[in-house]
């Protein structure tokens, strides 16, 4: 399978991007032509498709959002990007290419900012709420970031992390910005002062659009980028030919649209057909069942766990809105599928995908579903099961999922990770699978040591490196535990140092410890006191061994 067209002009000035992308023989194949919908013209701005197009088609007087701060008009939105692309264009030196820090939870503003970014040529490196200040200062010191747009109620650990560099140094021409302010210098008071239209930056359709991170396995995320091809390409393939969506619809979920799986299904996936989505800051399972009787959506996206809570809520709440449900961000029980089915007559959609590959790509539609199973490949996508060697596994038998399509990895600034992920062209996903002779794809388990809790993914180094900075703790190994309601849940065996006890007091200072440094869904659940960890002859920690001991 050939690579598709001939790179065109960047528009980009900054070149960043570009100077860290893979050596391009690196890259996974990519394939353009798997639908029709896939053939984009070389020059494309994916905020202008997506937004500009929808007004001028007209459009513009349908609703895009729903929140509980009101709601919010394409034609409202446009204006709104275009004047958020003046500010950073002329206010702030935005140049094409310049990456831009976004954080905030689900709401109209935080969207609007996202689409104001690309309009002006920056590249969106969006964050969860939930990360804490070393979190951040990693990520911009990985993606070189000078400017951040931060909603005012998540600002201080933002502006904490601007601050200095991770190894101290102090930084240079460092900006944070706030919205859903009215602050003199905050963003909506600058954006009064601009027009509501903009032109748009020319950049070619394989110039970088976002940075998404990935919560890694060796205790630092790790940059994939995306281009604006790449942003169009999911909406023309996982919802178009499995979703089905049509204008009318409603979208709603639980994800923060740092999240690949969210800026889909609550974002881009919506948009693309002219629908609308209902944004939840406070999305818990309570808080969405409770929205989606009041708000009425037809469409949801979350996780299993979100999924299985909701099930004991539903003889309280209306949910008879729903038509569609979707579920990925971890393997969906057929426990919690038959729950859900049994409780509101929905099967609910399953679905693999991967930041690296930026959304989707194996489901299937409801009247094809096989329960248990994750799906068929999505139109647009091939995927096979392969085994150590590279070669494909028979039907039936245990390998690693890999797969290429018209979106695949490509990490910034990391060529070793890259060599494991892509290989001869293929993206391997880091999941064990099986495909039966019908070609349905049967998840197995993990392949690395990232840990699946509640939706979120969490690498166990990562957590790893917060506790060993507290005093007591002499080794640790982190790993997922099996848990009826999370899936998995993060436990710590450790060995402390002479002179403490493993009590529950030191349990929980230890839980507080790690949640006052990373994001708190990342905390210990469950922590194991240890005289040695399981090690090989030259010291390297057998998790394999640990996970066994927790079932």
């Amino acid at each position: 399978m050939p690579e598709m067209g001939t790179p065109a002009r960047t528009g980009h000035v900054d070149t960043f991007c570009a100077d860290n992308l893979p050596p391009r023989e690196l890259w996974p194949v990519t394939d353009w032509t798997g639908v029709p919908e896939l053939a984009y013209p070389a020059r494309l701005n994916c905020a202008a498709e997506l937004l500009d197009r929808m007004v001028e088609s007209g459009n513009g007087d349908r609703l895009v959002f729903r929140s509980e701060g009101g709601a919010w008009t394409y034609r409202g939105l446009l204006e709104t990007a275009n004047r958020i692309a003046h500010v950073l264009a002329e206010d702030h030196g935005v140049l094409p290419g310049n990456r831009v820090l976004l954080r905030g939870p689900n709401n109209p503003m935080m969207a609007a900012c996202w689409f104001g970014i690309l309009k002006a040529g920056g590249v969106v490196v969006c964050t969860m709420p939930l990360l804490r200040e070393r979190e951040l200062r990693y990520l911009a010191d990985k993606a070189e970031i000078r400017l951040a747009l931060t909603d005012v109620r998540f600002a201080d650990e933002c502006s904490a992390a601007f601050q200095t560099h991770a190894h101290g140094q102090q930084r240079k021409d460092a900006r944070v910005v706030h919205f859903n302010s009215d602050a003199h210098d905050s963003l909506e008071p600058m954006m009064r002062r601009k027009p509501a239209t903009f032109r748009n930056c020319d950049t070619a359709a394989d110039d970088i659009a976002i940075i998404a991170f990935t919560s890694g396995t060796t205790g630092e995320g790790k940059g994939t980028m995306h281009s604006h091809r790449d942003i169009m390409a999911i909406t023309d393939c996982f919802p178009r030919y499995v979703l089905k969506p049509t204008a009318e619809d409603i979208f709603c979920g639980s994800p923060p649209l740092a999240f690949t799986y969210a800026l889909g299904g609550l974002l881009l996936f919506p948009m693309r057909f002219g629908a609308c989505s209902l944004l939840l800051e406070q999305a818990t399972p309570p808080n969405l069942i409770r929205a989606i009787a009041e708000h009425r959506p037809t469409i949801c996206f979350t996780a299993p766990t979100a999924y299985r809570a909701m099930t004991a809520m539903v003889s309280e709440h209306d949910v008879s809105s729903l038509r569609k449900c979707v579920s990925a961000g971890e393997t969906l029980p057929l426990t919690v599928f038959e729950g859900w089915r049994s409780a509101t007559g929905i099967s609910i959609i399953d679905g693999i995908g991967a930041t690296e590959m930026l959304h989707i790509f194996i489901s299937s539609p409801e009247d094809e579903l096989r329960p248990g199973s994750t799906g068929k490949v999505v139109p647009g996508y091939q995927a096979k099961v392969v085994g150590d060697d590279g070669n494909d596994v028979s039907d039936g038998s245990i390998g690693r999922l890999a797969v290429r399509g018209p979106t695949g990895c490509r990490y910034l600034g990391n060529v070793e990770r890259q060599r494991e992920y892509v290989r001869d062209g293929w993206n391997l996903t880091g999941d064990s699978y099986k495909r039966d002779a019908a070609g349905y794809f049967w998840y197995q388990a993990r392949t690395d040591d990232m840990i699946i809790s509640g939706g979120y993914n969490i690498g166990g180094p990562e957590v790893e490196n917060v506790l060993l900075e507290h005093p007591a703790v002499l080794e640790c190994g982190v790993i997922g535990e099996p848990h009826d309601e999370r899936g998995h849940i993060v436990k710590a065996v450790i060995v402390l140092r002479p002179g403490h006890d493993g009590n529950a007091a030191l349990v929980k200072e230890l839980q507080d410890f790690v949640k006052a440094r990373i994001a708190p869904y990342k905390y210990p659940r469950a922590v194991e006191f240890v005289d040695a960890l399981p090690r090989t002859n030259t010291g390297k920690l057998q998790r394999y061994r640990l996970r066994e001991s927790a079932g």
